[in-house]
């Protein structure tokens, strides 16, 4: 199937909306559950997960509070004000950057467009001139890096990416998470890790294409934080080898987006849009139908990164799915779909028992051994004595 058509199937699928930007967030959900087909078509496709949990009756339960944002978005802009002092300082005391020959471009837009696309090509370009040796001493402000994603280019946008004078680049990522006593959050600051990673790979794999060293750039990324409950910025310099590793094997295993939608029938549908009159486009039913058609992965930790989990786990849960255990009892149990059939075999041992598929013979004999091992550790029911019976009912006594 050429890009195009797939392109144009993937687009069809979400309708006229707009598609979402992929993110270096969304990226590491993704990568953290490869074996999802439905998460990788959907974010393929650019569809809003959180409108479409809620079209599917199981909002999201989670979520970035539009305060969250703001106060994100306002700290972010401090640390940038008065032409990036701030930031230059931060980056002269932890990268070796002298202020006064730091040249800063800015590519929140070129030419006066926002467009991913051009703003990847300007970065493409300045990577290259520095890479090269041509331009040094250079802040890249809301660069955009491209990365293939299941087949599909995302365009990542990292805070900043800084070039430090011996010659390698450093990711910069701003948090407005603060830094208490000297500790952040613990899940925070690895979400945050993985990000940079995520970005460092992107990178990486755009200076290889253009043909220098993708050890160029550093395996430590920026972090910038508020200090205590001010507002004051504090760095760290966190190393990310770990991540880098970690993430790149997992993108390494996503299957293209365009196979997985290949199986959907004509009339799929992820179409959130609503007409003139404010009735949806598409009814409930119909994108519940092609979500069911999209295979999917649940397992325990999707409900802390994905806005579909809710409704995936209810899925799990009808169908009596291993997985909704956790990894371990999925891997213990291949070839058997559901912990009902799963107790059926124990219960039906012999040969006038249910019959089991030879592939998953094995499976079943340790399932049953483990029964015998429970039942014989079971300790037995506790004795009831009868209730006496009174043999003098009924008579006489005298």
């Amino acid at each position: 199937m050429s890009t195009h058509h797939s392109e144009d199937r993937l687009a069809s699928l979400r309708g006229p909306l707009a598609p979402e930007p992929c993110t270096a967030r969304g990226i590491t959900a993704l990568t953290a559950n490869p074996g999802c087909s439905r998460r990788a078509v959907l974010d393929a496709a650019g569809v809003d997960k959180a409108t479409l949990a809620a079209r599917l009756g199981r909002p999201a339960g989670f979520g970035q509070s539009p305060f969250a944002l703001a106060r994100g978005r306002a700290f972010e802009a401090m640390v940038k004000a008065d032409g990036y002092a701030e930031l230059l300082t931060l980056l002269r005391e932890h990268l070796d950057i002298p202020v006064t020959e730091v040249a800063v471009a800015d590519l929140g837009e070129v030419g006066g467009s926002t467009s991913p696309g051009l703003r990847a090509r300007e970065t493409e370009h300045l990577l290259d001139r520095l890479a090269a040796g041509v331009e040094e001493r250079l802040l890249l402000d809301h660069p955009v890096l491209p990365l293939e994603v299941a087949g599909r280019t995302a365009f990542l946008e990292p805070d900043a990416v800084a070039h430090r004078v011996a010659g390698r680049f450093h990711v910069v990522e701003i948090k407005s998470f603060a830094v208490i006593d000297g500790q952040a959050d613990p899940a925070k600051t690895a979400e945050a890790a993985k990000q940079a990673a995520v970005y460092i790979i992107a990178l990486r794999r755009l200076l290889e294409r253009l043909g220098h060293d993708p050890a160029l750039v550093a395996p430590e990324f920026l972090l910038i934080c508020p200090k205590d409950f001010s507002q004051r910025p504090v760095p760290a310099l966190i190393d990310v080898r770990q991540e880098i590793e970690a993430i790149g094997f997992q993108l390494s295993r996503l299957r293209r987006a365009d196979d997985l939608a290949r199986p959907l029938p004509a009339d799929a549908t992820l179409d959130l849009s609503v007409r003139e009159d404010g009735t949806p486009a598409r009814t409930d039913t119909e994108l519940t139908a092609t979500v069911a058609a999209l295979d999917t992965h649940y397992t325990p930790d999707c409900p802390g990164y994905c806005d579909l989990a809710r409704h995936c786990r209810a899925e799990a849960v009808e169908a009596a799915r291993p997985e909704r255990l956790g990894g371990r009892v999925r891997d213990d149990l291949p070839g058997i779909d559901s912990t009902r059939t799963a107790l059926r075999l124990i219960d039906s041992p012999g040969d006038e028992g249910e019959p089991v598929d030879p592939d998953s013979a094995e499976v079943v004999e340790r399932l049953r051994a483990a029964a015998r091992l429970y039942d014989l550790r079971r300790p037995p029911a506790p004795h009831r004595p009868c209730a006496p019976t009174d043999t003098t009912a009924g008579r006489g006594v005298g």
